[in-house]
């Protein structure tokens, strides 16, 4: 199925926060196809990260790297409930709602690690009520959500699997425009297809992702653009290069029908790692920023501000006691590098800014006049702060939605336990949605064992992460569940 989605705004685009750019238009959709978002509606541990040059095509083999990726892309597929439903004749007898009908749909995910963690598009699984992943080998899980994120449209499943195939991951900045790269999913329900490209270009910001400050939701967009074919169903499924290692994931198309016809974006695994390390270590992105205004040179802005630079994010303005002011960067400062990578745009800045967490330093190079300084950011959230965040005991209970009473003897003694506590009540937050049922009796959390109410508080108030719950059922089936917090 496809969500339509007409995105493109005819204004400049604009990088959130206190990161916030005046950007450039996508001129190349203007007359065109429009973006659309391709969707249906342990210790964690990446693979290695690889920083090998781009192949020559004589040195390709597309059947070595299809079959080096392929077993590691899975289907997704959800279920989802879009709210009550009410009978049209209620408004005047009465009459209580009934149940809507559940919505199935599908796409892709990438398994990144042996112990089951799969990557996939925040779209894909949002709203979902279940998630249902089936491997190439036609094996069948249930996956828990440990984190998602709107702002870069990634989301990080967790499946209680051990030894599973799992994908290299590649370097995205080493990708080069006219590269060759396989785009793996499940198209149409086609499950481990394969269809091969080249990159058309990098970091481009086609202005797709929603921006909603209510919801903390900054869209960080630096796409991958390839020419492979990808369709409804690739959503969150695997762009790899020629030696099969992943450098993005699929997630749109540009598409006036809402099927591949020529243009489809990734989003680079530099974001990915990123993003899914934050999700596992601390439940949410931890979204650094430096604090200026900034734009494209255009050749109205060289004109305008006599710039002999035609590449780099020209600093118009700088947020009061920010980052980039402490610094010493100024207004009319042109950003060339990050870190010794290079900077041509807005949106390649923000690509490497992305990569780093509030607290981390890093060394960018700047032109002021015609000479080239270099200095170190001590980067920042949005709120200029420099530690990362943790969550107060009233947010840990919204999020986990439960409540517990201490196991009587008798109860031991049924189950043969020594501690543990009982689930009396269950509300939306991350236990229902990981599964655990009222009744479940916990044990233990992150192999702690857990005696009282108390203790499952304190183990979850010093908790950032992966979250791993042991108990049993009350017929006294052991299980567990695991989940980010």
């Amino acid at each position: 199925m496809i969500l339509m989605k007409q995105l493109i705004k005819t204004a400049a685009a604009a990088l959130f926060g206190g990161f916030i750019a005046l950007g450039t238009y996508v001129a190349f959709f203007e007359g065109g196809n429009q973006p659309t978002l391709i969707e249906p509606k342990a210790e964690f541990k990446l693979s290695n990260y690889a920083t090998s040059p781009s192949m020559p095509l004589e040195s390709i083999d597309f059947v070595e790297a299809a079959n080096k990726s392929i077993d590691a892309v899975v289907h997704v597929k959800t279920v989802s409930t879009g709210g009550q439903s009410y009978n049209p004749l209620s408004r005047y007898f009465g009459g209580e709602p009934y149940p809507a009908k559940q919505q199935r749909a599908s796409g892709s995910g990438v398994i990144i690690s042996a112990d089951g963690y799969i990557v996939t598009n925040n779209h894909v699984i949002e709203n979902a009520e279940t998630i249902e992943i089936t491997t190439n080998d036609n094996q069948t899980f249930e996956a828990s959500l440990i984190g998602r994120d709107a702002g870069t449209d990634i989301a990080l499943l967790k499946i209680k699997a051990e030894s599973m195939p799992s994908i290299t991951l590649g370097n995205s900045d080493a990708l080069q425009i006219g590269e060759w790269v396989l785009a793996v999913g499940n198209p149409f329900n086609l499950t481990s297809t394969v269809t091969a490209g080249i990159v058309s270009a990098k970091a481009r910001n086609i202005n797709i992702l929603d921006y909603d400050p209510s919801s903390e939701t900054f869209p960080l967009e630096s796409f991958i653009q390839t020419d492979a074919a990808v369709n409804p169903g690739n959503s969150g499924g695997a762009l790899v290069n020629g030696r099969g290692e992943l450098i993005g994931i699929n997630t749109a198309i540009a598409s006036r029908t809402g099927s591949y016809s020529g243009y489809s974006f990734a989003v680079p695994v530099s974001i990915v790692k990123k993003v899914t390390a934050d999700l596992l270590e601390f439940g949410k992105v931890q979204r650094a920023y430096i604090g200026v205004s900034i734009s494209n040179i255009d050749p109205d802005l060289r004109t305008a501000e006599g710039l002999d630079a035609s590449e780099g994010a020209y600093v118009r303005g700088l947020l009061e006691g920010g980052a980039a002011e402490q610094a010493g960067i100024a207004q009319g400062d042109i950003i060339i590098s990050v870190e010794d990578f290079l900077v041509r745009s807005v949106t390649e800045l923000q690509e490497q800014v992305g990569k780093y967490r509030p607290g981390d330093k890093i060394a960018v190079s700047i032109l002021r006049g015609n000479q080239k300084q270099s200095l170190e950011i001590l980067l920042r959230d949005r709120n200029g702060n420099t530690e990362l965040k943790k969550r107060s005991e009233e947010e840990l209970n919204m999020i986990f939605g439960a409540k517990f009473e201490v196991l009587n003897e008798q109860e031991k003694s049924a189950l043969k336990v020594v501690n543990g506590v009982k689930i009396t009540e269950i509300e939306e937050g991350k236990f229902r949605k990981a599964g655990i049922k009222e009744g479940f009796i916990i044990t233990h959390i992150d192999k702690q064992p857990v005696e009282s109410p108390e203790d499952v508080k304190r183990i979850l108030n010093a908790k950032s992460g992966g979250v791993l719950v042991e108990g049993f059922h009350q017929n006294g089936m052991p299980d567990y569940y695991g989940f980010g917090v």
